[in-house]
């Protein structure tokens, strides 16, 4: 039995790497090839929740099966720089996809685009359409010994209250407590820059702009209330004091 503190570990490891990634495998039940799985490559985006957001054109073969059935699993990945690939760090996230309604397009379509500008320009061809995983099993291999599957409580969360007031949150970080985001930066990649921004937040932390670059800031647990990253900002604000610019 692994202990509840090792867990909570590797569900910070896997969070970092979902939220800093946007390529995976997708694996999918093939209609065509009598259920057999089917693999392949996509872009995707991770929502303010943790559901995957995938933008899919009606002639791939992995809408096609998602078409016919939902079940899938996204592979995420980090390889390990000269060393033994064995031992990079992955996250298996197994669940159902559904196709984004006409009323949240608009919605997914903005977050999509704001973490992969390229794909605007899909926007433009027929039969693209987006698709979110909802997630119901998470499995983590952060190298030999650190394994197992994650408790999915903050995996299947709905959408925060706080998602519609996310821009006015944005706006006030980055033009009344700028300290606090140059600050993180500094500390997490030793970077200084006075004129880094949030540009978008979700329940995990918040990412940064600067220099056309973007980073990943991570709170100390999932923030699902405004109250809660209001606490989690304050706690950021003091314990990076001495990284202030």
């Amino acid at each position: 039995m692994i202990k509840k503190e090792k867990i909570q570990k590797y569900e910070v490891n896997a969070t970092q790497l979902f939220r800093e990634s946007d390529t995976a495998v997708l694996s999918t039940i093939s209609e065509s090839s009598d259920s057999y799985p089917f693999g392949s490559f996509t872009t995707y985006s991770s929502n303010i929740n943790r559901e995957l957001i995938i933008y899919a054109s009606d002639l791939a073969e992995h809408t096609k099966n998602i078409l016919s059935d939902t079940r899938s699993c996204a592979t995420i990945f980090s390889l390990a720089s000269g060393g033994d690939k064995q031992a990079s760090s992955r996250l298996s996230l197994i669940g159902d996809f559904s196709k984004v309604g006409a009323n949240d397009h608009d919605k997914y379509a903005t977050r999509f685009v704001k973490f992969l500008p390229k794909s605007a320009a899909y926007s433009l061809m027929h039969g693209f359409n987006f698709y979110k995983l909802s997630i119901i099993k998470a499995r983590w291999i952060g190298g030999f010994g650190e394994i197992a599957w994650l408790d999915t409580t903050n995996w299947i969360s709905q959408i925060p209250k706080w998602a519609k007031n996310e821009q006015s949150m944005i706006d006030h970080m980055n033009q009344d407590h700028k300290n606090v985001v140059t600050s993180a930066l500094h500390k997490k990649f030793s970077i200084k820059d006075k004129k880094a921004e949030i540009f978008s937040m979700c329940t995990d932390g918040y990412y940064i702009k600067s220099n056309k670059k973007t980073y990943f800031i991570p709170f100390a647990m999932p923030c699902h209330t405004e109250k809660a990253i209001r606490s989690e900002l304050i706690k950021q604000a003091n314990d990076n004091r001495s990284f202030e610019l």
